[in-house]
């Protein structure tokens, strides 16, 4: 104990004098910079920030802390010169946040070099002296896949010109270059962060893509390398682990705007940008092997790869195959005529084709299962289908619908001009196939069918495939069902028991290996129970989910919806993972990741490699040890069951509380997100309608709640959950399974670190709020009793007591984007008063320009 608090201590000092000093010295370099011909910004800044502070700590409301401001430092106080200052400071704070990103980067290695080892290479020592453990080390190896997937959710607002200032800003750092970090600081002042329209999927796509060619590329053929050179030591044969996934120009659940069109060009741009960090690595190659006997092939190698990577003319073909073949004879000859020389430089190459392939990472297709269905009822109408369904088929129960379903392969003669979606859907199941072709299976093998409610969701979109081009026999997809909704995480169970029964689908999971991917979602769950309902009900349906797939012999993957904050499913994410029992599949890890948690887990080499370690390492631990999960023992389970239950009304009360949609809507940017020019996503499903709580995106719910600086989804009703067993008299049993749990100790910390990024004295003077100020102690009375229950249950004084590193990065963060909160609220109150045409969309401006910072330092809340 007392070796781990000096290790926390120490990481805390190497974090203020690495971090917080170095970022205090850079930013007085920025503050003096002259950006925008607005002359003494920067210096006013500091005195606005201190204004922040003493205006919270006094309860004053946004608008008497600025106006007092204005009134004390400045001459002009007209509404366009406020509102002309205003937005310089915001300019200036998000490249604080920019800044502090990068001072905090550059020590990343420092900071975590000694968190986590290998475990892989640790078992694989322990299994020299253990046959058993040894035979279980193989078996794992063997079965082990961890699988990132890339979604392009709304809150990763960085463009590539920014990321690439951010990338060389660190390494500046890194080594105390304050030349070139004046430079850079300037370059960053001048560089603007946002577009001015919204992108189209296939530009979110490019703008995602950097992190695939400057970060993944290399952190994960690093740690592949680190892997293989641990299995050669022990005489183990190598194993693919790591696999890449991509959302943007696939995902169109809920997006108009991602076509067939989206889906391929999205498809060629990833393969041509994969080209060229093959053809890029193979000029260094070339440089480095200047021999006799490898002309030839490397001749052959050098014209296909610019081939590939430039023309774009040519008659795209997945070439993997053909590369490591002749990649290898490169190799070979350098082994046998060489002495070895610069082989290792092939052997990376080599690692990284068939890590990537031709398709860099796996390009998934999602869509509702409510368009699905429309889909199916459009095809039924066509010849010759129609004679093989009754006209009541949609009334027809579900046992009785899938006993019709015939799976016969047809080509469908459309009769009917199709609506956008059902177009769009029959267009993209014909074109997965081309772009298998042109890039290899693993391309596009998956389609994922979110608001899953049924098996024959599942069996009628394999209708659509036999009906669009696919043969039975030549059916290389795999179908996902996305189960979202506490309802349907419940029903999920029986809804594979009928899937794996049924036979043309338990043939098809034959010819893919018997492996089923189930994609489980935290960000709807959570909006529609809460927190700790959310947590427990995931829990419960891998635990039922695994049973039936183990019935049926199936090799299970969960592929785990994860947004940014813990609310949706992020926090220590890996903590998760090691935490589960031998009765929930956890030898295939695959999650998304998204909007700043991309950048802020995987924006650098060394955070990729860290995080990517961390995976791997918690499902190796977890994977070896197989230990029972207690919380399936009978005590530990029903008290998790009536924390959750009590929990789960506790947030639905709230929910159905009448000012609780419109208390978001006047306080928080909610409905101005729309206007954020950072996504082709809209805000909500029902685009077009009024604003309901069931269209409303969960990403959308969260980032309101968090520019609000309340966090409501991460916390609400875990106090009124506590404090009811307390009551009951079983907080001796909750503080046991707090103790004795892993998964349960990570849903508390990932509780406190959504708690430790709120901050209620900024919304204090809601409380005189005639209309919302009840509510609002709503809120704070149910934040005051889970922090304490929280603290009570862990042994802490404070919030994030464990992880003193990240608790002071969160309190310097706040502090820097704390005026821009102030700002944010000013704005939203200015809206509410009588102002001119112009006076709204500069006060709508305002506000809209201060959810960027705020997200960004925060870097998981949203």
């Amino acid at each position: 104990m007392m070796q781990k608090q000096r290790a926390k201590g120490q990481r805390e000092s190497v974090f203020n004098n690495e971090v917080v000093s170095r970022f205090e010295l850079y930013n007085s370099l920025f503050l003096t910079l002259p950006f925008y011909k607005i002359k003494d910004t920067g210096t006013l800044l500091p005195l606005f920030i201190k204004y922040c502070e003493d205006g919270v700590n006094n309860h004053e409301t946004p608008a008497e802390i600025i106006n007092a401001f204005f009134k004390k430092y400045t001459q002009n106080n007209g509404a366009k010169d406020v509102i002309d200052l205003l937005f310089r400071f915001i300019q200036y704070i998000e490249r604080q946040v920019v800044l502090f990103d990068a001072v905090e980067d550059a020590s990343f290695n420092k900071l975590n070099a000694s968190d986590e080892h290998n475990a892989l290479l640790s078992y694989l020592k322990k299994g020299i002296d253990d046959s058993s453990l040894n035979q279980k080390i193989e078996k794992l190896i063997e079965e082990f896949s961890l699988r990132l997937v890339l979604t392009a959710h709304p809150t990763q607002f960085y463009p590539g010109s920014v990321l690439s200032i951010i990338t060389d800003l660190t390494a500046a750092i890194k080594i105390n270059d304050i030349t070139s970090i004046h430079l850079l600081l300037q370059q960053l002042g001048k560089t603007p962060f946002f577009n001015k329209k919204s992108p189209t999927p296939v530009d979110e796509a490019l703008s995602l893509a950097w992190y695939l060619e400057n970060v993944f590329y290399f952190a994960a053929a690093n740690i592949q390398s680190e892997i293989d050179k641990s299995l050669n030591d022990y005489s183990l044969e190598s194993k693919k682990i790591i696999e890449l996934g991509f959302w943007p120009g696939g995902d169109r659940d809920g997006n108009p705007n991602v076509h067939t069109e989206s889906t391929v060009q999205v498809s060629k741009m990833l393969r041509q940008i994969l080209f060229r960090c093959y053809y890029r690595d193979f000029r260094n190659l070339k440089r480095r092997i200047t021999f006799r006997g490898v002309d030839e092939p490397i001749s052959i190698v050098q014209e296909v790869l610019y081939k590939n990577a430039f023309d774009p003319n040519i008659e795209m073909e997945n070439i993997s195959e053909f590369l490591i073949e002749h990649l290898n004879k490169i190799k070979n000859t350098l082994i046998e005529s060489h002495d070895g020389l610069f082989a290792d430089i092939v052997s990376d190459l080599i690692r990284k084709v068939e890590l990537y392939g031709s398709h860099f990472a796996s390009l998934d297709i999602r869509q509702d299962s409510r368009v699905l269905r429309d889909v199916h009822a459009y095809c039924r109408q066509s010849k010759p289908i129609n004679s093989l369904f009754p006209e009541n088929y949609d009334s027809l129960s579900e046992e009785e619908k899938i006993k019709i379903l015939t799976f016969k392969s047809a080509r469908v003669s459309h009769n009917e001009k199709a609506d956008s979606l059902v177009q769009d859907t029959l267009q993209t199941i014909t074109e997965v196939k081309q772009i298998q072709q042109s890039n290899g299976e693993l391309a596009c093998h998956r389609f994922i069918i979110s608001n899953c409610q049924q098996a024959s969701d599942i069996l009628q979109l394999i209708e659509l495939f036999l009906w669009n081009g696919w043969q039975e026999d030549d059916l290389s997809i795999d179908f996902v069902p996305l189960f979202e909704t506490v309802n349907d995480l419940a029903d999920a169970g029986a809804i594979m028991e009928t899937l794996y029964s049924h036979p043309f689908y338990k043939k098809h999971l034959e010819k893919r290996g018997n492996k089923q991917d189930i994609m489980l979602g935290f960000s709807d769950s959570t909006k529609d129970g809460g927190y700790l309902m959310a947590n427990w009900s995931i829990f419960n349906a891998k635990v039922a989910l695994t049973e039936t797939a183990n019935k049926h012999n199936i090799q299970l993957a969960f592929f785990d919806g994860r947004g940014g904050p813990p609310s949706r499913g992020g926090g220590k994410t890996h903590r998760f993972y090691a935490s589960m029992g031998k009765e929930i599949a956890n030898k295939n890890i695959q999650l998304t990741i998204q909007g700043q948690t991309i950048s802020s887990q995987y924006g650098s080499i060394d955070s990729a490699e860290f995080n990517i370690e961390q995976l791997i390492n918690a499902g190796i631990s977890a994977g070896i040890k197989e230990r029972h999960n207690i919380l399936l023992d009978p005590v530990h389970k029903n008290l998790l069951d009536l924390m959750a239950q009590e929990s789960y009304e506790s947030f639905v009360a709230l929910r159905k509380h009448p000012l609780f949609l419109s208390y978001l809507e006047k306080f928080s940017p909610l409905t101005l997100l729309s206007k954020i020019t950072i996504s082709s996503r809209p805000v909500k499903r029902n685009a077009g309608g009024s604003l309901k709580l069931e269209d409303l995106r969960a990403i959308s719910f969260v980032t309101a709640w968090s520019q609000l600086k309340q966090n409501i989804p991460g916390f609400y009703g875990m106090g009124t959950a506590l404090k009811s067993q307390e009551k009951a008299g079983n907080w001796d049993k909750v503080v046991k399974t707090y103790q004795e749990s892993g998964y349960f100790k990570t849903i508390i910390d990932n509780c406190m670190m959504s708690m430790s990024k709120s901050d209620f004295a900024v919304t204090a003077h809601f409380i005189n709020d005639k209309e919302y100020g009840a509510f609002w102690k709503i809120l704070f009375d149910e934040f005051t009793l889970s922090k304490e229950m929280l603290l009570k249950l862990a042994g802490h004084e404070t919030l994030m007591e464990n992880y003193p590193v990240e608790k002071r990065s969160i309190a310097v963060r706040e502090k820097i984007v704390l005026p821009l909160v102030l700002i944010q609220h000013y704005a939203l109150e200015q809206l509410q008063n009588k102002i001119t045409e112009e006076e709204k969309q500069a006060y709508e401006k305002l506000a809209i320009r201060t959810v960027y910072g705020v997200v960004n330092a925060g870097r998981n809340l949203a």
